[in-house]
């Protein structure tokens, strides 16, 4: 039997287990990876909202990242809700060291339409950005950070997530400095169960990296997966319920 790649996760722990930290641990296993975890954030959320966060501190978030990158080693990062411009920078500060590829989703708003960060953490996103292989913003994360022209002009790479854009096909665009861009379509399921598909996306390809696929396969990859597990969503919750990740197998 092989040896997992090791998934290094930052980010949020969702209470209802439908997206952030949560979601994670869950692609990644079903993936085949072991994840470990940084926590940024504790929310109390479920599938109508945020009710409530309360952000770590900086040195927190560092030293679990640490632990897990001096004992368990990693192959691959993952980045997802940070809280504060103070931990983006002691993220950013800390893989400067590490060799390992990074995919950065830079959780702003969740699907219920509630902000997770504000102005001056969107402005500490950039340097993440520039360290980071590939970031995974959707279409209100992408306005944010300056639109598609801004993020192509800053030399970022980049997957333009389309879910939010309305239509009966989702296109995801890749964007590479330098490179051609390339894009994904398929038709739209149409199912109110969504919670956790940006952070489930971004921990799919980070696991793929970490198994040694190249970005683009990674990319295609993690869209299956995707797509899976919206197809298993358990129906839970009265709004935007979670993804059925238990469900997927990906061979």
């Amino acid at each position: 039997m092989s040896t997992p790649p090791r998934i290094l996760v930052i980010a949020g722990s969702d209470s209802s287990g439908g997206a952030g930290i949560q979601a994670d641990i869950k692609t990644i296993t079903m993936l085949g990876g072991y994840a470990m975890t940084a926590i940024t954030a504790i929310t109390a959320q479920n599938t109508t909202g945020v009710q409530a966060v309360e952000v770590l501190s900086p040195e927190l978030v560092a030293a679990q990242a640490q632990s897990c990158i001096d004992d368990i080693g990693v192959d691959a990062v993952k980045i997802g809700m940070l809280g504060s411009p103070a931990i983006a920078h002691a993220v950013a500060d800390l893989l400067e060291s590490v060799d390992a590829p990074i995919v950065f989703d830079p959780v702003m708003v969740a699907t219920s339409g509630s902000v997770l960060a504000d102005a001056e953490t969107i402005a500490g996103f950039e340097r993440l950005m520039t360290m980071a292989t590939l970031t995974t913003p959707n279409v209100p994360e992408t306005d944010a950070l300056g639109g598609i022209e801004g993020l192509c002009a800053r030399g970022v790479t980049f997957l333009a997530k389309g879910g939010d854009a309305p239509g009966e096909v989702v296109t995801d665009r890749l964007y590479r400095p330098g490179e051609d861009k390339l894009e994904w379509s398929a038709p739209r399921i149409d199912t109110q169960h969504t919670h956790g598909t940006g952070c489930t996306m971004a921990s799919a390809i980070a696991t793929g990296l970490g198994s040694g696929l190249g970005l683009v396969p990674a990319i295609e990859q993690a869209r299956a997966f995707v797509r899976a597990a919206l197809l298993a969503a358990p129906g839970f919750g009265a709004g935007h319920g979670p993804l059925g990740h238990q469900a997927v197998r990906i061979t």
